[in-house]
């Protein structure tokens, strides 16, 4: 069983240490051997036995997929669902709102690019209004800026990202949700970027729906996601556009009956290659502990954001009452192209975040692009130290 304390032990588990500096697990992590195994195992079974064959003899070890998602986010396996990828749950919870013109959708700032597009789309195609809370001092939401909003508004739909992708901001979705259930206003958290590096709770987080990636901080495959769909999701009737015949059940020749679980959210056809390396990645971040996760990668973070600030002319862009793994920083002297070729002859992996990515949030900051790492708990100390040298490098 994997131990937090035991780097080593974790690096020898995670192939691709040896070879990169890997700082860009909000990007896509780096997976554990028991992720790429169970990857392989299956497609080899796959390719000897055939596809419809094999998944009816790994349907026990396909159902952990569901068992394994409510303990990540302490939920029950009836309401939890496989998605493709974060994106593809939100915007099938999303589908199901029943909302009519002159509807009010709630969100942030700082919400995921693609949930703006979404809801922006939404308000071209049918009418609704969107609306998003003011700013808190320190970073983040102003969770009274809402309350002010759902009493004025009653909203049908709040719609909070809990980590943008374009900084360490840690959204107070918690205290949003208490907002939400008091009004019975229908309420979803985008965890793609918290999903494996924070607990999440979502009898705490009181959400309807909450969408997270496999491939990030969880290290999972790519092309994998879930989604969490409340008991009250599920009583009221809520559906996605066009479910399908595992969704569904044709019952007359005008009527059909949604499946009494969240795989009303699901398609028949999915990866189930993909099911079980998000199981693997699910049961690795679990037998850590998602507490123990967090506690390493925001000290590997907090480590990071001070020896960048002690860098001449860098600024860290990351503002809230609490911060997460994945760290911003801009320098009006570096050129994102010399930066970027920089680091990769030093072997580092990272990423860069746009404008594009964050108007809002970017505008606010005066910066047209910044430097995003993200450490994981296989990081070490070591790594971050060669990545401020390399930095100085450039300087």
């Amino acid at each position: 069983m994997p131990d937090i304390n035991d780097i080593a032990g974790l690096r020898a588990d995670t192939p691709g240490t040896s070879k990169v500096i890997h700082l860009n697990n909000a990007g896509a992590s780096l997976p554990p051997k028991p992720v790429s195994e169970a990857l392989a195992n299956y497609l080899a079974e796959e390719h000897l036995m055939g596809g419809y064959e094999t998944m009816q003899a790994r349907a026990e070890e396909l159902r952990e997929f569901y068992l394994l998602a409510a303990q990540l986010v302490n939920g029950h396996k009836r309401n939890m669902a496989f998605a493709g990828s974060a994106t593809n749950a939100f915007n099938k919870a999303l589908s199901s709102i029943p909302f009519k013109a002159g509807d009010v959708l709630l969100t942030t700032d700082d919400d995921y690019v693609s949930n703006h597009i979404a809801f922006l789309s939404l308000q071209k195609r049918m009418g609704i209004k969107v609306l998003r809370a003011a700013k808190a001092p320190e970073g983040g939401v102003d969770v009274q800026s809402m309350k002010t909003l759902i009493d004025r508004h009653h909203p049908k739909l709040v719609s909070v990202t809990h980590v943008p992708t374009n900084s360490g901001l840690v959204q107070p979705v918690e205290a949003i949700g208490e907002l939400c259930q008091a009004k019975e206003i229908w309420y979803i958290v985008d965890a793609c970027q918290s999903a494996g590096q924070l607990p999440l709770d979502v009898s705490k987080i009181k959400c309807d729906f909450l969408s997270a990636t496999m491939r990030k901080f969880m290290r999972g495959p790519r092309g994998a996601g879930l989604l969490y769909a409340s008991n009250r999701v599920l009583k009221e009737g809520l559906e996605p556009f066009f479910p399908d015949l595992h969704g569904a059940q044709w019952t007359d020749v005008e009527a059909y009956r949604l499946a009494p679980s969240a795989i009303r959210f699901e398609y028949f056809e999915r990866p189930y290659e993909l099911m079980v390396g998000s199981a693997a990645a699910m049961r690795y971040a679990l037998n850590l502990g998602l507490a123990n996760i967090e506690r390493r990668v925001k000290a590997l973070a907090d480590l990071t954001r001070q020896k960048l600030s002690a860098l001449p002319g860098v600024r860290v862009l990351d503002k809230g009452a609490e911060l997460c793994g994945i760290v911003t920083a801009a320098n009006p002297n570096w050129k994102k192209e010399t930066l970027i070729g920089h680091l990769k002859k030093a072997n580092i992996n990272f990423s860069t975040q746009g404008r594009h990515n964050a108007l809002i949030d970017f505008d606010e900051k005066g910066v047209e692009w910044a430097l995003r790492v993200s450490p994981h708990y296989y990081n070490t100390e070591e790594e971050i130290e060669a990545l401020v040298a390399a930095l100085q490098d450039l300087a």
